[in-house]
């Protein structure tokens, strides 16, 4: 079985117009809601891809409530957590220029409702389930938390940690199966400026020696770069009209599950991880399975000696 975290959802604005001024009034050109966090955008993913899996994490109020309806119209299982105080509302802008995103204001989290997140994941996540942890945690509860989800969890399955910050660094004390930095989070961690492709093995294998079995660095355009214990891959990012980066970075780690799940290596579950993100960056929506098997015909790999 499949479970992804998101411990920080939202309910996502997106707002496209021509421009943005500031003190001023603007007009929107279009305008619509989605559940969001990366969590559930992984499940989100794997539904189009027909793989199944249960997205847990808090929510509350009129906004928990959009988002446990979305996912469910979705046909996504999950086991939210319900708090008193109304999940968060990001506004995420998009004009002829420029991408923008506003983060709204998290809502407690009490020691209890963490208590009952540990107990859920101790009692039914299972040898050889996967485990997706993703995304920031509200400022309520204490940084050790992906720590403190992967100790409690079964020893013998696979974590996915998509995090940044001292929740990414205590987590990955645990050791987790992957980690999926950009080149910015990378240089951030090592508090080094990464600039070329040596300096970006050089700091993935570094990662690896702090708890992270397998390592996939995004670069953007550039297309990435797969950093396993033994080797090294560059994969490049597929031609296509970008529309939105969006949720991209989630569709990778889709892309990977979806692969561990039909038994792939981690080496051909890459492939599905490029062409996951790249697909959706170039959608409007998250991809389809359709839409990712074009891009799937478009990835390269080269392995570094």
């Amino acid at each position: 079985m499949i479970y992804t975290l998101t411990l920080n959802p939202a309910v996502d604005y997106y707002i496209d117009m021509e421009s943005f001024e500031e003190g001023d009034l603007n007009k929107v050109n279009n305008a619509y809601t989605l559940a969001g966090g990366k969590g559930i955008n992984v499940s989100k993913v794997l539904k189009n891809f027909n793989i199944e899996s249960t997205a847990l994490g808090f929510c509350g109020g009129f906004t928990g409530d959009y988002i446990k309806k979305d996912i469910k119209e979705c046909g996504i299982k999950e086991n939210f957590i319900y708090l008193e105080e109304a999940t968060r509302i990001n506004i995420k802008l998009k004009t002829s220029k420029s991408e923008s995103e506003i983060a709204g204001k998290s809502p407690n989290i009490s020691k209890e409702k963490v208590h009952e997140l540990l107990n859920y994941i101790k009692n039914n996540i299972k040898e050889n389930d996967i485990l997706v942890l993703s995304g920031s945690v509200p400022n309520s509860i204490e940084s050790s938390i992906y720590k403190d989800i992967i100790s409690n969890a079964n020893k013998n399955i696979k974590v996915i940690l998509d995090a940044r910050d001292e929740a990414f660094k205590i987590g990955l004390r645990e050791k987790v199966f992957l980690t999926k930095p950009n080149k910015k989070e990378l240089g951030e961690y090592f508090n080094k400026k990464i600039e070329s492709t040596d300096d970006i093995i050089k700091y993935a294998r570094e990662l690896i020696k702090d708890g992270s079995k397998n390592v996939i660095v995004s670069l953007g355009k550039d297309g990435s770069v797969l950093v396993t214990e033994n080797e090294v891959y560059i994969g490049n990012a597929p031609k296509g009209k970008l529309i939105s980066s969006v949720g991209a970075g989630d569709s990778m780690v889709a892309g990977i599950v979806y692969g561990l799940s039909n038994n792939l290596s981690i080496v051909d579950s890459y492939k599905y991880a490029i062409a996951s993100g790249s697909s959706t960056a170039c959608s409007e929506m998250l991809t389809t399975f359709e839409n990712m098997n074009k891009f799937l015909e478009k990835v390269e790999i080269k392995k570094i000696n």
